[in-house]
């Protein structure tokens, strides 16, 4: 929250009909509620905590990590707060430039919040990777990914497999390993 200044900002972005949590682990932040602004102290890295919260609020529509910038933080959020997140909603994770940051768990470390980003998107193209990435709970559920610098924002919904591999149909004599090929693909297409 840095000092409450995050909440007034929010409050004005999203308007006066938005309900806003905010949670941060110090207590003298409880002075920024109000009606509109609840507050709530834990840790973001206690996944304990986390999974009360999520049950607690319920679904949320506009989820933004603006909390700690070390990496079991930001990953713990994610991974504990996305399911919170509605179909259709939106996740906002900033200040990624400290999986570049050793003092932040970054740097050089293969647990990073990119490097998990990375692996998110395997998750995506599961369907498509074959026995290389199974697919999981994400596969069903993240619609896109939208990088920035030191930002990613993940869309939320319903995510359905693909039903076609191939579209179309040759429009020109195909030549005999061209026409394996395609003949091929349109047995391994699940549509």
């Amino acid at each position: 929250m840095f000092h409450g200044g995050s909440m007034e900002m929010w409050k004005h972005y999203f308007g006066p009909e938005a309900r806003i949590i905010g949670v941060d682990v110090d207590p003298q932040t409880r002075a920024f509620a109000d009606e509109q602004v609840e507050i709530v102290i834990g840790d973001q890295g206690d996944r304990t905590f986390l999974r009360e919260l999520r049950d607690r609020v319920g679904d949320v529509d506009i989820f933004i990590d603006d909390g700690g910038h070390k990496m079991h933080q930001q990953i713990a959020t994610f991974e504990e707060m996305w399911p919170a997140v509605a179909d259709d909603g939106v996740y906002l994770i900033e200040d990624l430039h400290t999986s570049y940051w050793p003092e932040y768990g970054g740097g050089g470390q293969d647990q990073t919040f990119i490097e998990f980003a990375k692996s998110l998107i395997d998750s995506i193209h599961a369907w498509h990777a074959r026995e290389l990435h199974a697919e999981d709970a994400y596969t069903h559920s993240i619609k896109g990914m939208h990088v920035y610098e030191s930002v990613i924002v993940f869309d939320k919904g319903v995510v359905a497999p693909p039903t076609d591999r191939i579209t179309g149909h040759p429009q020109f004599e195909l030549n005999e390993i061209t026409q394996a090929v395609y003949e091929q693909s349109l047995e391994d297409s699940p549509g």
